[in-house]
């Protein structure tokens, strides 16, 4: 188990320990928002991944990091959705039980996905404290082993890999942008463009509503939300403590968007290029089309991170 930052050594290894858990995801473009955006995009369509999400990565990791005999109790971790559908569906190729915690305001396309992949459902109230005091409780109750969404070195190592792939798929990227909530792909993302290119630079884009990435880079400490008020449900959680050790020495800026861009960046992607994607996913390309002076006639790779929507709740 990983104690300091991922190597670029760690990373590999991640990749191959997990390689037959995950897909490869394909790296898409458009001629049309290509346009719409003055830089040209590669976008890796993490939202095609296995559980719709890039979640499956560092949790696949983590849990395969153990050995079989510390398997026996099980998993756990608390989640929005993507995460816990991950643990969920990494526990079961494991042969071990995963606990789930979830708001009791998820998505239901979220919750019928991880009780899909046989896990357990322990409802909180929608809150960090409520997540995390429930969380300890079934820990404390069964025994399992903790799987945190973020803040964990073998999680960010996972996640890398994503960034891994494109950069080793896309020559002479000038920049990646990803979303930044707990912070988790963000981490990755950034070591990894520095292990492979450090002259790349890294952006992170973040709702306007939960701007904590914003504002702890801003002040060099950890600035908690205030709230959760956010179509993203996935960029909610306050960014982690180990990831953001490692964000505020290698990103570039962090760009924030309103709720009304997200949702338009997102039916623009819809309309466009024909892929589902959940609105979390959209605030990288929104940042991209609100700051086009950041990405002008630049190379840019873009995370597209999941695809988990509840298709009666569109917001356009």
């Amino acid at each position: 188990m990983l104690t300091s930052p991922p190597s670029f050594s760690d990373i590999k290894r991640a990749h191959q320990r997990i390689s037959k858990y995950i897909y490869n995801t394909p790296v898409m473009t458009s001629a049309n928002l290509d346009v719409f955006s003055g830089c040209q995009m590669f976008f890796k369509c993490e939202n095609f991944q296995k559980v719709g999400a890039f979640k499956m990565r560092g949790a696949a990791n983590a849990i395969f990091s153990y050995r079989p005999e510390d398997r026996t109790n099980g998993f756990a971790c608390h989640s929005s959705g993507n995460h816990g559908q991950a643990v969920a569906l990494a526990a079961k190729l494991a042969g071990a039980k995963a606990y789930i915690v979830m708001p009791k305001n998820a998505s239901i396309v979220k919750i019928n996905a991880v009780k899909g992949y046989d896990a357990e459902v322990i409802f909180c109230e929608p809150n960090d404290e409520s997540r995390s005091k429930t969380c300890e409780e079934v820990v404390a109750k069964t025994g399992a082993t903790l799987i945190h969404p973020f803040n964990d070195y073998n999680i960010i190592a996972g996640q890398a890999t994503a960034a891994k792939e494109l950069i080793e798929e896309v020559d002479d990227l000038d920049a990646i942008i990803t979303p930044v909530g707990g912070g988790g792909l963000a981490a990755g993302c950034a070591l990894v463009s520095h292990f492979l290119d450090p002259n790349m630079e890294l952006y992170l884009g973040e709702p306007a509503a939960v701007d904590d990435a914003y504002q702890s880079i801003k002040a060099g400490k950890i600035i908690p939300n205030k709230t959760s008020d956010t179509i993203a449900d996935g960029l909610k959680t306050t960014i982690g403590e180990k990831n953001f050790e490692i964000l505020k020495e290698h990103v570039k800026e962090v760009l924030t968007v309103s709720e009304e861009e997200i949702i338009a960046a997102m039916k623009l992607i819809w309309e466009r290029m024909k892929i589902v994607i959940e609105p979390s996913c959209a605030v990288p390309f929104a940042a991209i089309l609100k700051y086009p002076n950041a990405f002008k006639g630049k190379r840019v790779g873009v995370i597209l991170t999941g695809g988990n929507v509840d298709l009666s709740k569109l917001p356009f």
